[in-house]
């Protein structure tokens, strides 16, 4: 299959490209700023429709994976304008290139489209965001549902692996990078998340991509678990020191933007595919192993 990915030098897209390219795909991807070391990816900038549309027509993938936003919440809550143009008016451009070319999308998103008031979000749930940055992948969400494109949105949360040296960090590869320098690190207590294992998202995109399914998909690891005690479990499995880890309050930072607690349900995606996304233990452990 020839597919593009949009992004694929990042931390999340970096990690598609090479577990698609090791299944035999056809993989072109782009970047913004970092390409991928000695291999050839296309420079675009998202804003630029004539771009986007031309690299389409001339490459004509039979799929292509939108992977880049502005993730921050804070910096989307403090600037909508940005988080308007990357996470909006980008999307826009991608809709129209596949349209113009019968392209089928695949969206990655967020469980931030929920606002955290209901305590086990399914793919059926009417999604009601807390903050700026979920309102923006809301609509873009709703932009390809209405665009009569096939498409596929995954919806994924805390995405955690090892990363490259032009990656932005983790929340595990941070609490390895503390404990490791006996540095003290501040994790909060009352934020939680369903922190999904890179490898066994990529496995599960692929399947998804391979059986033509559509839809929404929740692509999430099944724990839901506080920052506070995830950082305790990265400690325990690669055998550092507890003792620099500090429980905080999220009120004690002032932050711009609300982090709402959204649990989501993942069984649809075991339901369609049998694809068991492994526990956070289970996947540390992996990631332990391979380190050693």
């Amino acid at each position: 299959m020839k597919i593009l990915v949009i992004g694929g030098s990042g931390f999340l897209g970096y990690n598609i490209v090479k577990h698609l390219q090791s299944k035999q795909h056809d993989v072109t991807f782009t970047y913004n700023k970092n390409s991928i070391p000695d291999m050839d990816g296309v420079k675009l900038n998202i804003t630029k429709k004539e771009d986007i549309i031309n690299l389409i027509k001339i490459l004509k993938p039979d799929l292509l994976i939108h992977t880049p936003s502005v993730s921050s919440v804070d910096l989307c809550e403090t600037d909508h304008k940005i988080a308007d143009l990357i996470n909006v008016e980008g999307i826009k451009n991608i809709i129209q290139g596949c349209i113009d070319y019968s392209c089928k999308l695949v969206y990655i998103s967020t469980t931030y489209v929920f606002d955290g008031k209901k305590n086990k979000f399914t793919e059926e749930d009417l999604p009601t965001p807390g903050n700026y940055y979920g309102h923006t992948k809301l609509l873009a969400e709703n932009l390809i549902k209405n665009s009569g494109l096939p498409y596929l949105i995954l919806r994924t949360d805390q995405p955690y692996y090892w990363a490259e040296t032009w990656h932005h960090t983790n929340s595990v590869l941070r609490v390895l990078d503390y404990l490791k320098a006996k540095k003290d690190l501040n994790e909060i207590v009352d934020w939680y998340n369903v922190p999904t294992y890179v490898p066994d998202f990529t496995t599960a995109l692929e399947f998804l991509i391979n059986k033509k399914k559509t839809g929404i998909f929740h692509v999430t690891g099944p724990d839901f678990i506080n920052r506070y005690d995830w950082s305790l479990l990265v400690a325990k499995i690669f055998k550092l020191d507890s003792f620099f880890i500090h429980s905080i309050n999220s009120s004690s930072l002032n932050l711009p933007a609300k982090r709402c607690n959204i649990h989501v349900d993942n069984q649809k995606l075991f339901r369609e595919t049998g694809i068991k996304m492994r526990s956070l233990e289970e996947s540390l452990i992996d990631m332990y192993s391979n380190s050693q």
